[in-house]
């Protein structure tokens, strides 16, 4: 561990001027060490049950999300091929720690959480999902390889499942990078996402207002509407399930006549966009959390929402 985290202080350092160190910035690196570190246990620990030659699906079948993900892997692999080029060590270790923490922590291993955990084992949703984390973790242990060696090859050993006496060739130091090159740049694409992730921003702060005035717990206990201009509108109508997904709540809506004494909120930088948070309707669902008006609704299972109805029964059948 302790030889690891200097590792990582040498590579962050770009040595033009005199290296600077001390316990503080020791310890800022071992922090950034153990969220890399922790974003490949995660990785690898919803991979158990896949086998990649059998249960990946095709990039036209992934979710928009996991397109999303693959996009901004094949960004941070072009990014740390050229600083490897151009031995910029430090633009390696600062692109490797943002989209760890950032890019796949704090959002889409956030997001997809409920889509590992509550899905069927085998179902097209929870495959996607899979064939996205083994494509980004094989390629973040490739890059990772030359400045993070030990971690890199205790993980690529669990990832490959290689045994003690496998062939030192069929080790990650002897493999090349990854290519990204079916992995086209949309700027539509681009676009739609920037403006997701900006609604997305907008509403983790009034959710975070709801949270410390109480009205709310976790953020699936809550219900947002939306009241917006004609340009956001036609924007939210068609991104509303993606919206809800993103923003990790059990209800998420368009204003309606009924909604009049609604108190809303002028979303933070989303000029036309206003925001409401509420209580969403509904009873809590005992296996996803999820506040849904479904849960009761089945004799059999009365504490469950249709959706998990439906997988348990067929886990069951």
């Amino acid at each position: 561990y302790g030889a690891e985290v200097l590792r990582l202080w040498v590579a962050s350092e770009n040595y033009q001027d005199d290296v600077k160190v001390s316990g503080e910035i020791l310890k800022h690196v071992s922090d950034a060490y153990r969220k890399m570190r922790n974003t490949l246990r995660f990785l690898l620990s919803n991979l158990y049950d896949f086998d990649p030659a059998e249960d990946s699906v095709g990039y036209a079948d992934l979710l928009e999300i996991d397109q999303w993900a693959l996009h901004k892997y094949a960004e941070l692999h072009e990014r740390v091929i050229r600083a490897y080029d151009r031995y910029e060590f430090h633009a390696i270790y600062h692109g490797l720690h943002n989209f760890c923490g950032t890019t796949i922590s704090s959002l889409y291993m956030d997001v997809l959480k409920d889509r590992l955990y509550c899905s069927l084992p085998a179902g097209p949703e929870r495959r996607a999902a899979q064939t996205v984390i083994y494509r980004i973790l094989d390629g973040l242990l490739r890059l990772m390889a030359p400045i993070l060696c030990f971690t890199a090859a205790e993980a690529w050993e669990h990832l490959h499942r290689l045994k003690k006496d496998a062939p030192l060739e069929h080790s990650v130091f002897f493999v090349d990078f990854s290519t990204v090159d079916d992995l086209e740049k949309d700027p539509a694409f681009d676009d739609r996402w920037n403006q997701l992730l900006t609604v997305r921003s907008a509403v983790t702060k009034v959710l975070e207002g709801a949270r410390q005035s109480k009205s709310i717990g976790l953020s699936l206990d809550a219900e947002v509407i939306f009241r917006a201009d004609e340009k956001w509108t036609d924007f939210l109508v068609n991104s509303l399930d993606q919206l809800r997904e993103l923003c990790i709540v059990s209800s998420l809506r368009l204003a309606e006549e009924a909604d009049r004494e609604v108190i809303f909120i002028e979303a933070e930088g989303v000029d036309g966009l206003e925001i409401a948070v509420a209580p969403a309707p509904g009873i809590k669902c005992e296996r996803c959390w999820t506040i849904s008006p479904s849960v009761g609704k089945d004799t059999e299972h009365p504490m469950l929402c249709s959706r998990c109805v439906s997988v348990v029964r067929q886990l069951t059948a």
